[in-house]
């Protein structure tokens, strides 16, 4: 019997917020028509310490609108799809898909510690893509077939919802493989549960005998406080290059002055404003978008006023194509 005490960060993602009812209450809100149905198609799901930076009584706290369920998302608008990037097309063996020349994005699991309503994986098939220990062979002899693929990204599920463990497991079977030069690492944990960055998972990365880059995810200047901070830190100090994406939303950070923060907050931190994403057009998300010319307007400004290096480059996704477009 396994008598291993669970760490900080594995009790954290046991203890979620997943009642709209317990969200709302924490922060001193009343109910509004259509959560609890929203909330059946696309499950709430919230870290209670990012909950701790929403501000109480205020319905628009920009924290609060990334993660609390709408009516607004069971409108069925033309464009929106289950399956915008139509990754269904790109994914030869369960767990892997290989949309880009080069890179391939594995997703090692269906959990995360936090359900973005703008999510454009919230439709994903996790049961027909979720390997386990037994569909690594196939993973990675997919990968060894083929020289051309240089980096691996391990993406949503959130790959840093797996032990360090399994994690140290799969590098090493992974760093075999002779043409795989780098692991990338897409999280939103450093940002929504930052006691997730622990002694083990830094000496993992110190370790790690590929090029290690960690891609956090965070949309306003509001998430980062101290202790997300000092986890960026951490992870900057263990030589892990890290960037940052943030989903372009309607009534979130639709501000130059707001996207400025963000990058400066970032930089401060030591992270590099990476990418700048227009939403994808996923059902159930139509509420944040903004139209194209708009997100260029904002895009303009924010290079108007910050150093380039701090200004992230706009980009779409287009379904089929072999790089993001920038915008």
């Amino acid at each position: 019997m396994n008598t291993t005490k669970p760490e900080k960060w594995q009790q954290a993602l046991t203890d979620l917020i997943t009642c709209p009812e317990e969200l709302l209450s924490l922060l001193e809100l009343d109910q509004s028509a259509g959560i609890i149905e929203a909330a059946k198609t696309f499950p709430l799901k919230v870290p209670r310490g990012y909950v701790n930076r929403m501000q109480k009584g205020n319905p628009n706290d920009p924290l609060l609108r990334q993660v609390l369920p709408l009516g607004l998302e069971l409108t069925i608008v033309p464009g929106y799809d289950k399956d915008p990037l139509q990754e269904s097309q790109v994914n030869p063996v369960p767990g892997l898909l290989h949309k880009y020349h080069g890179r391939v994005l594995v997703t090692l699991t269906s959990a995360c510690a936090i359900h973005c309503r703008f999510c454009f994986r919230r439709h994903f098939p996790y049961h027909d893509n979720n390997p386990g220990l037994r569909g690594w062979d196939n993973l990675f002899a997919y990968i060894q077939n083929d020289p051309s693929i240089s980096e691996v990204i391990l993406s949503g599920g959130d790959p840093l919802t797996v032990s360090d463990h399994l994690l140290k497991l799969f590098s090493t079977s992974l760093s075999s493989i002779s043409h795989v030069k780098r692991l990338r690492i897409h999280t939103r944990l450093p940002i929504v549960l930052p006691e997730r960055i622990t002694a083990s998972l830094l000496t993992w990365l110190r370790e790690l005998e590929l090029e290690a880059i960690v891609v956090v995810h965070a949309n306003h200047p509001q998430e980062i406080n101290e202790e997300v901070r000092d986890a960026l830190f951490l992870l900057r100090n263990a030589s892990v290059h890290l960037l940052n994406q943030t989903v372009l939303l309607k009534g979130i950070n639709d501000e130059v002055s707001i996207l400025a923060l963000l990058s400066e907050t970032l930089f401060d931190a030591g992270v590099l404003p990476y990418y700048l994403h227009v939403l994808d057009k996923v059902e159930g998300a139509a509420h944040f978008d903004l139209p194209i010319e708009r997100a260029r307007e904002l895009h303009r400004a924010l290079a108007h006023r910050l150093p380039g290096y701090l200004v992230p480059r706009l980009v779409c996704e287009e379904a089929g194509e072999l790089a993001k477009t920038l915008v």
